[in-house]
């Protein structure tokens, strides 16, 4: 791990000599845990091209020093670690011009930087590391692979446990109290569990709705390991499908099939939503398919890259991406069927291991 936090740190020093910088704020905790290694939520990060300052509260005394060790100076601040990064200024050479992770600090904080950072020149910075996260290294594939079988195992146990009469709520209860049992550190989401008409919404959150026999039952949810987490989405019958239903889940099975398996790094991201969209476009449903195809994956549950039919940046060799295909019909209900994929240099290697047959549950 200490080897590759400070190969991390050396390629974000690069970061900062191409940016013109001579050093780096970072608030954002994924960026901080990616270069650091901290699980805690509450740090500030200076990265410059001599050292590394790490600035936390004295809740995790303990807990910096072992995460962290010494990679960086770590300073407990016992006031606001705005207060430390300006106590800290003072003792350091070289340092005038600082970039700010401009996507991720609140404007309170930025007037800090105005009114109290007057001794540095402040320059707003987006993704220096976040486009180091794009591209995972083994450990963190396999990490989120074990994120995806937690999800998966979650999903088996709370779909035994599905009956006609419950809420999506009681639905929502199970499936994290499952997701917990089979270790999910935290839920990278809220889980979406949406029955009958409520399916069409892609973003449903679970409600009071009393699921019924013939119902579409579409779950949507994720799980966490050592801070990363994996995206899954299954869509099921409660009692028997009908024609229709078989109809427009097979056209979204093969979407899903289609796209994981063709994926490649080097692709644009407005072709690889196309390769799922092109089929659904063809079978009469394009209209229906509203959102992207998918996101990136790691220690955020939406990261970099995106797949959608306006990006023209290409997928980065390493990159974990969801591919997501859905039907949404106003009135009707939707399917949607999610995996999480890897971009390895030898071909997409799919991380989320679960039938992608239509279930009849109940």
């Amino acid at each position: 791990m200490a080897d590759r936090r400070s190969a991390r740190v050396a390629a974000l020093r690069d970061g900062l000599t191409a940016a013109h910088i001579d050093a780096l704020v970072l608030t954002s905790l994924p960026n901080v845990r990616y270069l650091t290694g901290f699980s805690g939520t509450s740090a500030l990060l200076l990265v410059t091209q001599r050292d590394v300052h790490f600035i936390t509260d004295f809740r995790y005394d303990t807990q910096v020093r072992d995460e962290v060790g010494d990679l960086a100076t770590i300073r407990i601040e016992q006031q606001s670690l705005w207060t430390g990064l300006w106590n800290l200024g003072a003792s350091l050479e070289g340092v005038e011009i600082v970039g700010f992770e401009s996507a991720h600090l609140l404007h309170r904080d930025f007037q800090r930087l105005l009114t109290d950072g007057t001794r540095w020149q402040w320059r707003p910075q987006l993704n220096l590391v976040e486009a180091l996260r794009e591209s995972k290294d083994a450990d963190e594939v396999a990490l989120i692979r074990r994120a995806g079988e937690i999800a998966t195992r979650g999903l088996a146990k709370t779909l035994k446990e599905i009956r006609p009469g419950m809420s999506e709520l009681n639905v929502a209860g199970i499936l994290e109290h499952a997701l917990r049992d089979e270790g999910s550190e935290e839920f990278p989401f809220p889980a979406i569990v949406a029955s009958g008409p409520r399916a069409a919404l892609p973003h449903a959150r679970a409600s009071s709705r009393v699921i019924e026999r013939g119902d579409l039952l579409l779950l949507d949810f994720g799980a966490q390991y050592k801070g990363y987490c994996s995206d899954v989405t299954r869509t099921v019958v409660v009692g028997r499908a009908s024609s229709e239903q078989r109809e427009i889940y097979d056209i979204v099975k093969h979407a899903n099939a289609v796209a994981a398996s063709s994926v490649r790094a080097g692709m644009k991201g407005q072709d690889a939503d196309g390769l799922a969209r092109r089929y659904i476009e063809e079978r009469g449903y394009g209209d229906a398919f509203g959102h992207s195809l998918g996101h990136g994956l790691g220690l955020e549950v939406h990261e970099a890259p995106r797949l959608a039919k306006t990006v023209e940046t290409p997928l980065g060799t390493g990159a974990v991406v969801t591919i997501e295909p859905g039907i949404y019909r106003p009135g009707w209900g939707g399917v949607r069927i999610e995996d999480d994929v890897h971009l390895a240099a030898s071909g997409p290697e799919i991380l989320t291991d679960f039938t992608r047959e239509l279930l009849e549950v109940a």
